[in-house]
């Protein structure tokens, strides 16, 4: 795959990723941290924002990867 498609279909997984993992950690928190205290939400958002980022990694990892020669 040349360095083009890979950037293309790296690009359009992210935004997939980042959809589907926001509406999973949106619906758990509102299925189960409905009664819990501002700081419970904090902490939750927090590392929920934060977590996203490690499928993000690899993903750009494979997009940066050379193609064999």
């Amino acid at each position: 795959m040349s360095q083009t498609a890979r950037k293309i279909v790296g690009a359009f997984s992210i935004l997939i990723l980042m959809a589907v993992y926001a509406l999973l950690a949106t619906t758990f928190a509102a299925a189960n941290l409905g009664q819990s205290s501002w700081v419970v939400h904090l902490a939750y958002f927090f590392f929920t924002g934060i977590l996203w980022i490690v499928p993000a990694m690899f993903i750009i990892k494979w997009m940066l990867k050379l193609p064999p020669q």
